[in-house]
């Protein structure tokens, strides 16, 4: 999963003008995996009297700043630089969603291959901790107070979007995940028709050559066959 988001932040660092906007960013499946596993901290931590001092996730400064993730550190700020931040969500270690979150919107959108597969009440679990600690961080973070009264405390809110959506049989999750993510940032809304699945071979297999010939550090791996296999995207 990781290892293609790598390939989007490097192709929007070498080509900006490839990519629908400039104030966009990616990154990888850690920033969710961690936000979620640390949102019971954040949650039973106190604030102070003007809502802030709560236990934010570690690293979440330097998320906001586009110091991390380190490869092609975009050292943009979350609300300044960056209007809109993709990123993969996985559920239950058997199936991967995409996000996209818009800083101005106050809006998360949802990119579902699988609709079926995540009940309601159980995608507004997984959201939870998003539209809740993305715009606490943009007020806890902002540099002056200026910036700081842009933004509330309030959660954001979001939408599955279902109609248009490329849907896929099981197995092929994160590949669709990723895609997702590719198309839109690259102004293809809606998406495109060759997007479905009976090309999804063909669009995993360019996906993998794709991280062993754009990404530095698979030249000397002999056997790539575990990051084929990772396109399955299950874990």
């Amino acid at each position: 999963m990781d290892a293609y988001i790598n390939v989007l932040r490097l192709r929007q660092r070498n080509n900006p003008n490839h990519f629908r906007s400039e104030r966009i960013c990616f990154l990888d499946h850690l920033f969710s995996r961690m936000w979620r596993d640390k949102y019971g901290e954040f949650k039973s931590s106190e604030p102070d009297h003007n809502g802030l001092g709560r236990r934010l996730p570690g690293g979440s400064w330097d998320l906001y700043a586009g110091i991390i993730p380190t490869f092609c550190a975009s050292n943009k700020t979350w609300g300044v630089d960056i209007d809109e931040i993709y990123a993969p969500v996985n559920f239950q270690n058997d199936h991967w969603i995409a996000i996209l979150i818009s800083v101005p919107k106050r809006h998360i959108v949802v990119w579902d291959s699988i609709v079926k597969h995540i009940s309601k009440a159980e995608l507004d679990e997984i959201m939870e901790p998003f539209l809740t600690m993305v715009p606490y961080l943009l007020v806890e973070c902002a540099s002056t107070d200026e910036e700081r009264i842009k933004y509330s405390l309030e959660p954001f809110t979001y939408e599955r979007q279902t109609v248009g959506v490329p849907q896929c049989i099981g197995g092929d999750c994160g590949v669709y995940a990723l895609k997702y993510m590719d198309c839109h940032a690259l102004g293809y809304t809606p998406f495109p028709a060759a997007f479905c699945q009976k090309n999804v071979k063909q669009i995993r297999e360019k996906m993998a050559h794709d991280i062993f010939h754009e990404t530095p550090g698979f030249e000397g791996i002999e056997d790539k066959s575990s990051y084929y296999n990772d396109l399955d995207m299950y874990g």
